[in-house]
């Protein structure tokens, strides 16, 4: 039977192509040339690969943009085709994300997002950055760790991946942590000195990785601050060590060692043309599906803000928004959808879960749009639970809210929230109205010359990015803390 809950909460991740009772091969790694133990042979991990980048595409979105999509595509081949495995089918995509992250999936998909993109300075920084997802899809990480967790029994428990989204079992702690959390210190520092390597071979210098490592530990850190000031976890990019790259001792010598595969006396940087090709690049939240801030999700379009529990984690993926409770042991999330059909509220819910009957639930109470709450069965693979599942009808709009949790006590505890969530649904405030707009709707990048004299924090004070405004500029121009443009640079600035 088909469930709405197990479906909602499918992520990336959920690699479900896998035979979790296949039996161990030797295989040879291409990195190191020595056996492998593994259990997937490379015909499965491209297979893998091919399956989930479709879930990966509609839950992030592809940033709009085919002349930037083009040129990263352009810049990743190069480096693919110097790489271990050159005759892997890569593909590289970014994402319509505000989220500073890449990943990989194996069988050599690469994804980008563009949030990423605004704190790059140079062409060869996005080469470091592509060339360490390589190194994950060379040196077959997903495939190992799979292996020894599978081959140790270990499965389980829900976790979040990079978006805050919960994922499903089979290999939820096996490849959907390592999205936060990486492949532990030995896989990422061997796919930075991949990486270093493959920039090496194409003309670019090596010493990139340890520059771009740089720029994305300083927003680390400023990531931190910000999410505890607003009480949630921090999003943080997996490829970035827990210390600064300048007092990072084996991050440097195993970068240094790419230093012997150099092709070029001068080796290309190329600064102003990525600078020009991310020139206008959308920042921060976009009026596509809405905006996410606190705890709270403002949808301009359809006149509405919905108010989700203090203190969760929110993440946003195009009219898909998700929050996970402080412990992770709660999942509510919110699809908005067109209303296509002339299904009533419970209708929609027993067409959608193929029950032979509407499911026994009631409206919501004081909402005047038209609705319908139940609880329904549980998700197999997903929790223990049942899943609380609303739904409402408002300016030809479908929102459908599933919640569900890890363990029938805490459905319990949570599905008064769920039903305030719910309940929360009002049209937009004139105020609220005027903080979703200040808060990130339609800001972009854009490149223009440092003025004489012009420092970030007179720039800060001409800048909608708010309380922040002089230190993200400092740290999507690479200058942070104290470094100041020359005149006649190219800079960033936010519009």
């Amino acid at each position: 039977m088909r469930n709405p809950a197990f479906q909602g909460f499918l992520i990336p991740f959920l690699l479900t192509a896998i035979a979790v009772g296949g039996i161990a091969g030797c295989a040879v790694n291409p990195v190191s040339g020595a056996p492998d133990v593994v259990f997937m042979t490379e015909s499965k991990e491209i297979q893998l690969g091919y399956t989930n980048d479709s879930k990966i595409r509609k839950q992030y979105g592809v940033y709009d943009n085919p002349e930037l999509q083009a040129y990263v595509e352009q810049v990743g081949q190069k480096l693919a085709a110097l790489s271990h495995r050159p005759g892997l089918k890569y593909r590289f995509t970014v994402l319509d994300s505000p989220e500073v992250n890449a990943f990989a999936l194996p069988g050599g998909f690469v994804y980008i997002t563009r949030g990423i993109l605004a704190y790059i300075n140079t062409e060869a920084e996005l080469a470091a950055v592509l060339g360490h997802e390589i190194g994950h899809v060379t040196a077959r990480h997903a495939v190992r760790q799979y292996t020894a967790a599978t081959s140790a029994g270990f499965m389980g428990m829900i976790v979040g991946a990079a978006t805050g989204i919960p994922v499903t079992q089979d290999l939820v702690n096996i490849l959907g942590n390592t999205m936060v959390s990486g492949f532990g210190r030995d896989h990422e520092l061997e796919s930075d000195r991949l990486g270093a390597e493959y920039l090496a071979h194409a003309g670019y210098d090596p010493q990139a990785m340890i520059a771009v490592i740089g720029i994305l530990k300083n927003q680390e850190e400023f990531e931190k601050n910000q999410a505890a000031a607003e009480h949630r976890p921090p999003k943080i990019y997996h490829g970035v060590f827990a210390s600064h790259p300048s007092a990072d001792q084996r991050l440097r010598e195993v970068v240094g060692e790419a230093d012997k595969f150099k092709t070029l006396a001068v080796p290309k940087i190329g600064r102003e043309d990525y600078l020009n090709r991310i020139d206008k690049l959308a920042f921060g939240k976009t009026v596509k599906g809405g905006i996410v801030f606190d705890n709270h999700y403002y949808r301009p379009d359809i006149d509405l803000v919905i108010d989700f529990p203090k203190g969760w984690s929110l993440a946003q993926a195009s009219d898909t928004v998700s929050a996970v409770s402080g412990d992770q042991q709660v999942t509510l999330q919110l699809d908005v959808q067109n209303l296509d059909n002339d299904l009533t509220p419970d209708g929609f819910l027993q067409w959608f879960m193929q029950l032979s009957a509407p499911p026994k639930g009631s409206p919501l109470k004081g909402l005047s749009p038209p609705s319908y709450s139940a609880i329904l069965p549980t998700a197999p693979g997903f929790s223990e639970t049942e899943t609380r599942a609303s739904v409402l009808y408002l300016n030809n709009k479908r929102l459908l809210f599933q919640g569900t949790a890890k363990t029938p006590r805490a459905f319990t505890a949570a599905d008064p929230l769920f039903l305030a969530a719910a309940r929360s649904l009002h049209p937009l405030k004139p105020e609220e109205k005027q903080s979703a707009q200040q808060k990130g709707l339609g800001q972009r990048v854009r490149i223009i010359p440092a003025a004489p004299g012009e420092t970030f924090a007179t720039l800060a004070k001409k800048s909608p990015l708010g309380n922040n405004s002089e230190i993200i500029l400092l740290l999507i121009n690479g200058k942070f803390p104290f470094g100041e443009a020359r005149a006649g640079e190219s800079i960033k600035i936010i519009e």
